[in-house]
This record gives C-alpha cells, structure tokens and sequence, in this order.
C-alpha cells in the first residue's frame, strides 16, 4: 500500500470542514472522538441524550447539546442552531444484553438515521460518517469482505444492517456524502467499567485474572484511537467514489481469549492461571470474530497504528486512575440503574414575572434532589414578554428549552406540546403562576421511587375566598360521580407521570384534551400528595366563572355519558307521566266532567315543560356532537411556532405531507 495517503491524525483533525457535530458523544467512541477533536479546535459539538456523563465531565456547556434523536423537531432544531458541515453519527442502542427493547433498538439505529440524514440532505454538508458494527455479519463474521452475505443473528444486527444499507442507497443514489464504519472489538481509555478490557486490566493489575468465556472464542481487538483516526480519515478523504460505501474498523487479528490471557499475564506478571467457560457466552457471540481492513487501508489509507499489547498498557495506565468503586460507577449497566431524571413542563400566559423565580425554585429542587433534569416553558401565545424572558434563561443554561405557540391553544396543549419534546424518565406538570410549588417534586419523586407510575397534587386547601373554594370542591364530586372512570378528588394537573404512562397518554388521539381526566383513565399505579394551593404570586387570574363552567362542561362530556342516561331516563319519565295523565284526564272527562281541567292555560304548561325538556336534551346531544366535530376535522392540536434553545430561537415549519 502507498504511504503516500496514509493518515496524519492531527493534520486530518484540522482539515475537517466545521461545524462538527457527533451524535452519541456521551458513549464510548463518540466521547472519545469528540474530546480528540476538541483538543485540536473548538467548533465541534457533543450531542448526548440526556447530560454530559462522566466521559465529558470537563467539556464545557456551550460544546454540549441535550437532545433526543428520536424527536425530528428536537433534531432539526439541533441542525438549524449547529448548521454542522461534518457529521460523524455514534448513536446506538442494543449492544449491552440488558438493552433488549426492539421497537427502541429500531427506532434508534435506524429510524432516527433516517431522519437525520433526510434533514441533512436538504443541507450543504461535506461529510456524514456512521458508528457501524462488525455485528452487521452476523453469522459470517469471520474476515467478511465488505460485500459479503450478512447473516444477522439479533435485532441489533438487524438494525445494523438496515442502516448500512440504507446509507449505501443514500450514497449512491441520492449523491449523500456518507459512509458507514463496522467497527470490531473497540478498546481503550473511557471503555465501560463492565467490558472484558477494562475489568480484565482491574484484575490484572491486582495480580488476578477475572471467569473467561471458552478459550478459542476470538475477538478483533482495535484500540479506540485507532478507530477515531479512521472516522476523521473517512470524513476528510470524502468524495463522490466513496459514498455509500461501508468499511471494515478492525485491525485483521484474529486474536483468541487464550491469547488474550496469555498476553495479559506476561504484560502485567500476573501468576493466576485463567479459568476459561466460568462465564456465559451472549446470545449472539460467536467463535471467530475478526476483520479484513484490506478496504480500508486501500481507499481511506487507514490502519491501526496501536498493537495489543499497547493497548492494553495504555488502558491499564486510564484505569489505574480509577478506584474499583469507580471503574464499577463507569458502567452502563450501573448507569441504567441510575437515578431517574425529569423534565419539568410549565405552561405559561401572562406569567412573565414568574418564570424566572419559577426556573430559579425548579433548579433548587432538581438539585437538592441530584438528579439530571431539564425545563421546558411552554409560552401558550402569551401577550407579555415570557419568550424573550424564557430565550434569556436559555442562553445560560443548556437545559432550559422553550416552546413558543402560534396561538394561545390553552393549558392542556401546553402540557402535550412539552410531553411530546420531553426526553426524560418522567414529567412533572406545573402551571407557570407558582400556585403549584416546585419544592413538592421532592415528594413526588420519594413516592414515583416507592413504585407509583403517577404522583398528583391533592389540594387539600385553596387560598381564595371561600365561595370559590366550595365550588371547586363540588365539581370534583360532581365530575367524578358522573365520570366512568374513578377520578380523585381535588387533583388538577400538577402531578409527575412516568415516561410509559406518558407514552399511554401521548397516543391518545383526541384534541379536545383534559389531562386529569386522561391521567385517570390510562390508570396506572397512581397515589397523591397532599399540599396547600397558594393564591398566585403576580397578577390576577385568568380564570373567571364562565371559563370554569367551561373547564366543567369539558370534563364531563369528555368522560362521562351521565348526561345522555338522564336526558334518556328523563324522556321515559316524561312519556310516563303523560300516559298516566292522559288517562286520568280520559276518566275525569268521562266521570267528573265538571272537575277535568281545561283551558290554554293547561295546555302551555304542558307545551313549556315538554319543549323546555327537548331544547335541553337538544342542547346536551349539541355538545357531544360539538366535541365529535373537534375530532373528526383532524386539524392540528397546536401548533409550535418556534422552539428555543441556547439563546437560538428556531422557526418551526409545518409539514406537509406529499400527494
């Protein structure tokens, strides 16, 4: 091979077009590949799903983006603020055996790629390099060509496949500048704590060894740095040749765990001999694992440069820094049983004064509490100057997000509209005027870790006069003896609700919304927490007794068919009631002549009655039917104009779907 295009690392880092973006930069290579870069020059951003992590602990705020990938809003505002002209794309999910989800593992490998990638087309960009997997051949995974019959053995290969093939219709078809990297046994510096490398390094460099899988199993070792020199090679050397085309990411060793044994004994003087099959094989592992560069090292001028020896002495001097308890904490597995994290939603109209103490209360409470969190103000088309307010905080803090509506769609949309962008293991629902105190998320979260899928505010006290205390009281009793779903009484919208209930809640259709009577009706393990409403803390509220009367009607027609069984009951009544006088009347003209009433006067009593009946069972049906109308136009149920993040506040387009 010509050494004439063999890679130069740190002149390739600087010649790669910026801005950079890397999805997937909280994992293992994408950190790795991102703090590379980012040593090199600045305007190169990670992208991670929920915060930074532990592998880019030190990067500062403004080079790191919250941002689900599987939310195309979230995506394309992302584009829209970054503007990247490289992308080099780690996302992954289903590697780890605890990651068994398939529709996630689909939804994250390929579908949220395709989005991506969509998005980019519609951009100029210089490259877009994909974190593939050797796991794409499957069965026929011994020294594949590139071209060689996949075989896969698992969803994750599947998906891995899927996305590889994909890229290669994107490059060559649609002109994309993409390529996808199936990457083998990566190793190194930033590993998680649970994989062989690292746990094999701790225990050797105790003078132990740890249970082995069967001694002739092999495995391509390629060092992490290695791999990140071939993902800045492929983006730098892009050119129309190449898109689609996928490339082996191993180092062409067929290296078995015997002689990964054997070598880590002689490295590190460890006298323990290896006690091989003591520990069970994955689902999909199999004998011979191993890769043929030979594509690469052609096309990209790439090949590893760090022996397995090195590497492992390498590795070994990253996690020497580390204690056990450590290396334990840098574990996915152990991170999967992290504390739980929350997106607050606070819908906000005329609430401008509030929602800086609000944000301020909020992040007290999130961080009294230690875990990971972000704010989403919802500003419902309000008057006042909330967006400018709510796009100021986000200039400081990353994890503030804001969503701006074309019009004010009310209270139960600016919680869906949150919902829909939350990324988080739960939600809390908060109204921006204070009356729902932040400070009790800290009794939400304690009963939401007891088991409960919902935790709700049960306003056991108002501050306001006592005439409207009494009739918020009764139309909780009224709403849920009418209602067919058991409704708690005293509980508005203030709750936290578990991601899968979420989920439940997100797909139902409907858009003429009430929330609490939603939240009750997916059911659920729910239990509530008792606490004392405040009055608002600024202004007057925007509630009057024609909008209560409003939220009443809402709820009742919404869950309940009482209206109709009485309008129904009432009818049989009345039919009743007037065959009963029918012939009494029948036998007083016919017995009593002169007693038998008679007159207009009679007969409009009768006409009154019975048509008052009739324009309010019109009446009753008319508002069903009204709700049925809502429904059946399909018209959007909000409708978001912007979304701000990080000082950026991004128009949001409609989309329209193709004819």
């Amino acid at each position: 091979m010509s050494t004439s295009i063999m890679t130069n690392p740190s002149l390739d880092i600087r010649s790669l077009r910026g801005p950079i973006l890397i999805t997937g930069a909280s994992g293992f290579v994408g950190a790795n590949l991102f703090l590379k870069i980012f040593a090199s020059r600045q305007d190169v951003f990670a992208v991670v799903h929920r915060d930074k992590a532990w592998r880019l602990a030190g990067v500062p705020d403004t080079n790191v983006m919250a941002v689900d990938v599987n939310d195309p809003a979230a995506v394309k505002h992302m584009l829209d603020t970054v503007a990247p002209q490289t992308v080099f794309d780690c996302v992954a999910y289903g590697a780890y055996s605890f990651e068994q989800d398939p529709g996630l593992i689909y939804q994250t490998n390929f579908n949220s790629i395709v989005t991506l990638t969509s998005l980019l087309a519609q951009r100029s960009i210089s490259a877009f390099v994909h974190a593939g997997s050797s796991s794409e051949y499957g069965k026929n995974c011994a020294a594949p060509l590139e071209d060689s019959t996949r075989e896969p053995n698992s969803h994750y290969s599947v998906s891995k496949v899927a996305v590889g093939e994909y890229l290669r219709y994107m490059g060559i078809e649609r002109r994309f500048p993409c390529v996808n990297l199936r990457l083998y046994s990566v190793y190194g510096p930033l590993e998680d704590g649970s994989r062989l490398i690292p746990t094999l390094l701790r225990k050797a460099l105790s003078g132990a060894l740890p249970p082995f899988v069967a001694p002739d199993i092999s495995r391509d070792f390629v060092h992490v740095d290695d791999v990140c020199s071939a993902f800045i090679s492929a983006a730098v050397r892009m050119n129309p040749s190449l898109y689609g085309e996928s490339f082996n990411i191993g180092s062409g060793t067929k290296t078995t765990i015997r002689e990964l044994a054997g070598l880590t004994r002689g490295l590190f003087d460890v006298k323990e001999e290896p006690q091989f099959g003591t520990m069970d094989d994955r689902s999909w592992d199999m004998s011979d694992w191993y890769a043929n560069p030979d594509k690469a090292n052609t096309l990209l001028g790439w090949e590893t440069q760090i022996s397995l020896a090195d590497g492992l002495s390498l590795t070994a001097n990253w996690v020497k820094t580390l204690s056990e308890e450590e290396l334990a904490q840098r574990s996915k597995q152990t991170l999967h049983k992290r504390k739980r994290s929350v997106s607050a939603i606070i819908a906000c109209y005329k609430d401008e004064p509030a929602i800086p103490i609000m944000y301020r209360r909020l992040t007290d409470t999130f961080l009294k509490l230690g875990i990971d969190y972000e704010i989403i103000f919802v500003n419902d088309c309000s008057p006042d100057n909330s967006a400018e307010v709510i796009r100021e905080i986000s200039t400081t803090d990353p994890k503030v997000i804001g969503i701006s509506h074309s019009r004010n769609f009310g209270s139960q949309m600016a919680f869906r509209s949150g919902m829909e962008l939350s990324t988080k293991d739960a939600v809390v629902l908060l109204d921006g005027d204070l009356q729902d105190p932040p400070e009790l998320i800290e009794a939400f979260y304690a009963a939401w870790e007891q088991g409960n899928d919902v935790v709700y505010g049960n306003r056991v006290g108002r501050e306001m006069p006592w005439h409207w205390g009494l009739l918020y009281k009764a139309f909780y009793r009224v709403f849920a003896a009418f209602s067919y779903v058991k409704i708690p009484l005293d509980a508005g919208d203030f709750s936290l609700i578990d991601r899968k209930v979420v989920r439940w809640l997100l797909a139902c259709p409907e858009r003429d919304l009430f929330m609490r009577g939603l939240r009750a009706y997916v059911g659920f393990r729910q239990t509530g927490v008792p606490y004392e409403r405040p009055e608002r803390m600024f202004g007057h509220t925007t509630n009057s007794l024609a909008k209560n009367i409003d939220w009443a009607k809402k709820g009742i027609f919404s869950f309940s068919n009482v209206p109709l069984t009485m309008l129904t009951t009432a009818g049989l009544a009345l039919f009743s009631l007037s065959l009963i006088a029918a012939v009494i009347i029948a036998i007083l003209r016919l017995a009593f002549p002169d007693i038998a009433p008679r007159g207009i006067t009679t007969l409009l009593i009768a006409v009154l009655m019975f048509g008052s009946i009739n324009l309010f069972g019109i009446g009753l049906v008319g508002e069903y039917i009204g709700k049925i109308m809502i429904e059946v136009k399909g018209r959007p149920r909000l409708i978001r104009a912007a979304l701000i993040r990080h000082g950026v506040v991004t128009e949001q387009m409609a989309k329209v779907p193709q004819l």
